[in-house]
């Protein structure tokens, strides 16, 4: 009886240490991760652990890099205009609206060359169409027009500043709105969104604001 209780107690000891002789289950890996690709072609899927060997390449297109070109130079007139408003405007709410139309568009051709600088480092944000280029874009003023803001003061400077503003506003929206149809990348279609946004709001005040 004895030699049976033995016999089964050491086949219990036997079997308890195979179980814990077992490996341990390894960690759960992490979770997968999906990687885009281009247009049309179907996301990649990998574990998460091996996302390092795939770095997410969004796409970005011809009208992506083409919009950003295009409106930083086209921003940048606008602080050309916005310059000159200190010492020529008249009115308080000009002179407001310029400012917060000079701190916006700094600030978005930052980010505009910042983008170029990632997608596009070797664009040249001056470089379409050489300066003709600039000037047939939608709602740039010519040299002749940015001459006469520049010798306008009081209320005519005010006038004047308004229309132009104004036509230079309708240029970007033209410019954001033919984009946005075409462009693939996030960034560059947010920022042209916001300055539809932005500027169909500027374009209210300033016409609400003419002399």
């Amino acid at each position: 009886m004895r030699g049976s209780l033995r016999v089964c107690l050491a086949a219990i000891l036997i079997l308890g240490a195979g179980c814990t002789a077992e490996p341990e289950p390894s960690e759960q890996g992490s979770p997968d991760v999906i990687v885009p690709r281009g247009p049309g072609e179907a996301a990649d899927v990998i574990p998460g652990d091996r996302a390092a060997e795939h770095p997410r390449e969004v796409p970005v297109s011809d009208a992506d890099i083409d919009y950003m070109r295009m409106m930083i130079p086209h921003h940048e007139q606008a602080l050309v205009m916005t310059d000159l408003v200190a010492d020529r405007a008249e009115s308080e709410r000009v002179k407001t609206i310029a400012e917060r139309i000079a701190v916006a568009q700094e600030g978005e051709i930052e980010m505009m060359r910042s983008w170029l600088a990632e997608y596009a480092p070797d664009a040249d944000a001056h470089d379409h169409g050489g300066h003709a280029g600039h000037v047939d874009m939608p709602g740039m003023a010519t040299a002749e027009q940015l001459d006469e803001l520049r010798t306008a003061t009081g209320e005519e400077f005010d006038r004047l500043f308004c229309e132009l503003m104004i036509t230079h506003h309708e240029g970007a929206l033209t410019m954001a709105e033919d984009y946005l149809p075409k462009g693939i990348e996030p960034r560059a279609l947010e920022m042209a969104q916001e300055v539809v946004t932005t500027q169909t709001a500027e374009i209210e005040h300033l016409r609400d604001m003419m002399p």
